[in-house]
């Protein structure tokens, strides 16, 4: 089913908002209250995350559940909220019956990875040097 009023454009947002949120709560342990679902049309990220709720999950969300997928536009808007709170930008989008997909800075995503390897001791563990030559082809 398409929302073809204004309002149903809305609560179809909304809801995959707070699906976002739910996600975080439930599969990352982000504490309930420390991540909030900001109101449809607020400037900002979508997401209001506490100080700790930050420390834990350090990414700016912008949520989008269209069809018409308008990605320089989406980014533009994501990283400029982002950078206003000092996160990391991170655009997660869907369209209907398909799986949400995220966009992340290269850069963040490598950095992303190198903490992981650091932080648990993937170091001298190549199946990460595999992951990054597939996702590079082989470049550095």
């Amino acid at each position: 089913m398409v929302a073809t009023t204004p309002a149903s454009r809305k609560a179809k947002g909304r809801r995959f908002q707070q699906a976002v949120r739910q996600d975080l709560i439930e599969r990352l342990g982000v504490p309930e209250g420390d991540v909030l679902s900001t109101a449809m049309g607020q400037s900002g990220c979508d997401l209001y995350l506490s100080p700790a709720a930050r420390a834990l999950f350090p990414y700016g969300v912008e949520c989008k559940h269209q069809e018409a997928i308008a990605l320089p536009a989406w980014w533009k808007q994501c990283e400029s909220n982002a950078s206003k709170v000092g996160l990391i930008p991170l655009l997660v989008f869907k369209r209907n019956r398909e799986e949400p997909l995220a966009v992340l800075r290269w850069s963040d995503l490598i950095r992303l990875i190198r903490e992981i390897r650091e932080r648990y001791g993937f170091n001298d563990d190549h199946r990460w040097e595999n992951l990054a030559n597939g996702l590079t082809g082989g470049r550095p």
